[in-house]
């Protein structure tokens, strides 16, 4: 039997991956569990070895020698435990071996469900620290179904999920067929370890380029950025450690044969290589690819950036639906604004317009500031000197009014405009609506003179 359950634990073992004394502490824990379930109303204390070399097992119930027992399944008589051992003392713990036969048919078969879980447990422990270690790497698995619209993949030693939002758009799938995925997660589950694989992570491109592109894989080659949009197009900044080796060229493979089985693989999806720079007029002139730029102006407090392209170039630089300045924006990480070259001509003849308006009336104000004070004097004098004899000018004011006004110290334009609504009130027949008509009006020659 000891012999039979070693075999047993060691063949266990090598089909779940698992460690041999994990199987062997769940045994015990199992055992424990059945034997405190038939014997706890008797002994509360209950240990259980496994010999992990013979298989032996070894049930011992443990109770304390008192003088007066109070608690009979923590504690034991002197007189008791004498008779299986003579020199035992008060104070001392005795143990009594309780045989496997004894532990019932209902223990033996929670045991057995202990055992099964433990080992499950212990299992999935493996498989998540394995997967763990795996996360960010590419893996092969085989279509096993479909649950709504999710697929699980077959991966082994477990199964992983390949979600919608994480499937290319219009890749089709059936039972059977095998799939190449990003590991872009692992979780832990109730049900066990849950593997959400991706088709549509950037870096799911990064990692087929390491696979095809020697340079890549072995560091020579590095991947600064990749931003896509799923089964349409991608973009990938790419740099050389060596000043020898092409980044771009390296990843195009000769006659495009490396960036072809990428796009085979993504089931079409066009690829922009990109070579990286540190200087952003180069890079985002590069990202704009296959789009030819005439001009980059950059604003780095911003981080925005103005792209000259010729007329011809305009839709290309911008691409189907703003997606290649989109693409592009997500690569370098700066706002860019694409104009024609006739967009670009007509904006600067603008501001050059501008330019010279602002500068002529600046020059103006200057100069008008120049003549000084005593000329504005003078024309405020000549102005109110004129507006003295003009007061019947002034909407609601007649040839009696100029009279009343003259009559009460109002004889200028100049004096009418000082006045208040109150003192120009108090006028016989001039209410506070006609003195503040009168008051705006006479500010108004003033101020325009």
């Amino acid at each position: 039997m000891n012999h039979q359950l070693i075999t047993v634990i060691e063949q266990l073992c090598r089909e779940k991956g698992i460690d041999g004394s994990v199987v062997v502490k769940a045994l015990e824990s199992a055992l424990l569990v059945a034997a405190k379930k038939r014997f706890g109303s008797v002994c509360e204390n209950i240990d259980v070895s496994i010999d992990p070399t013979t298989g032996e097992i070894q049930v011992i119930a443990i109770k304390k020698i008192v003088e007066k027992v109070q608690n009979p399944r923590e504690e034991i008589s002197l007189e008791e435990a004498a008779k299986t051992d003579e020199s035992a003392e008060i104070g001392d713990e005795i143990g009594s071996i309780i045989p496997m036969e004894d532990l019932g048919r209902i223990a033996a078969q929670t045991a057995k469900q202990v055992i099964i879980q433990k080992v499950r447990e212990a299992e999935w422990d493996v498989i998540l620290k394995d997967f763990k270690n795996k996360q960010g790497d590419l893996i092969n698995g085989v279509v096993m179904r479909q649950e709504r619209r999710d697929y699980i993949i077959d991966l082994g030693k477990t199964e992983g999920v390949l979600p919608a939002k994480e499937q290319i758009p219009g890749e089709p799938y059936r039972r059977g067929d095998r799939v190449r995925a990003y590991i872009l997660d692992v979780r832990h589950t109730a049900k066990g370890p849950q593997i959400i694989l991706s088709r549509t992570y950037p870096n799911f491109v990064a990692k087929l380029f390491e696979m095809e592109v020697p340079e890549v894989y072995e560091g020579i080659v590095t991947v600064k950025g990749v931003v896509r949009e799923p089964g349409d197009r991608a973009k990938i900044a790419v740099a050389s450690k060596d000043s020898s080796i092409d980044p771009v060229g390296a990843c195009v493979g000769v006659k495009g044969s490396r960036v072809q089985a990428v796009v085979r693989e993504l089931r079409g999806e066009k690829i922009d290589i990109i070579a990286w720079s540190d200087d952003p007029r180069a890079f985002i002139g590069e990202a704009l690819s296959p789009a030819v730029i005439e001009r980059v102006g950059i604003n780095e407090q911003e981080k925005s950036a103005t792209i000259v392209v010729a007329d011809q170039q305009l839709s290309l630089a911008i691409g189907k639906k703003g997606q290649n300045v989109r693409l592009a924006a997500k690569l370098t990480g700066w706002k860019i604004d694409i104009l024609s070259e006739t967009e670009y001509q007509g904006k600067r003849a603008a501001e050059r317009e501008k330019e010279i308006t602002e500068a002529i009336a600046h020059e103006t104000k200057q100069q008008a500031e120049a003549e000084g004070e005593s000329a504005a004097e003078e024309t405020i004098g000549a102005v109110s000197g004129s507006a003295e004899s003009a007061l019947a000018s002034l909407p609601g004011v007649g040839e009696k009014m100029v009279l009343l006004l003259k009559e009460h110290g109002f004889s200028s334009i100049k004096s009418i405009a000082e006045a208040t609504e109150d003192e120009l009130s108090k006028i016989p027949k001039i209410g506070e609506k006609t003195a503040k008509k009168i008051i705006d009006a006479a500010r108004g020659l003033i101020h325009s003179a």
